[in-house]
């Protein structure tokens, strides 16, 4: 069962969403994508440059930190007879 959501690509004004934590995996990813292809332009700026890298990098670690958290829940989901199974995935960060 997936759940499907209204459409979130528009985000801001620019059509580009910032780092927010109550925004889901694809939208963020959708939102890094963004980032990296007008950066990749190569139409912006050094300062509106650097806004968009501080963007992506926030985003980026927003994506990873959900990934993170969605493989501890595989983990414990796979493996529910050992629930310290959770605790060591995150003891290495």
């Amino acid at each position: 069962m997936s759940k499907k959501t209204p459409a979130t690509d528009d985000k801001t004004s620019s059509g580009t969403a910032d780092a927010r934590p109550d925004q889901d995996f694809e939208a963020a990813l959708k939102a890094l994508e963004d980032l990296v292809e007008k950066l990749e332009s190569g139409e912006l700026g050094l300062a509106d440059s650097l806004k968009h890298f501080e963007k992506g990098v926030a985003l980026s670690r927003q994506c990873h930190q959900m990934i993170d958290q969605a493989r501890q829940k595989v983990t414990m989901l796979t493996d529910p007879d050992n629930p310290d199974s959770e605790v060591d995935f995150n003891s290495g960060q």
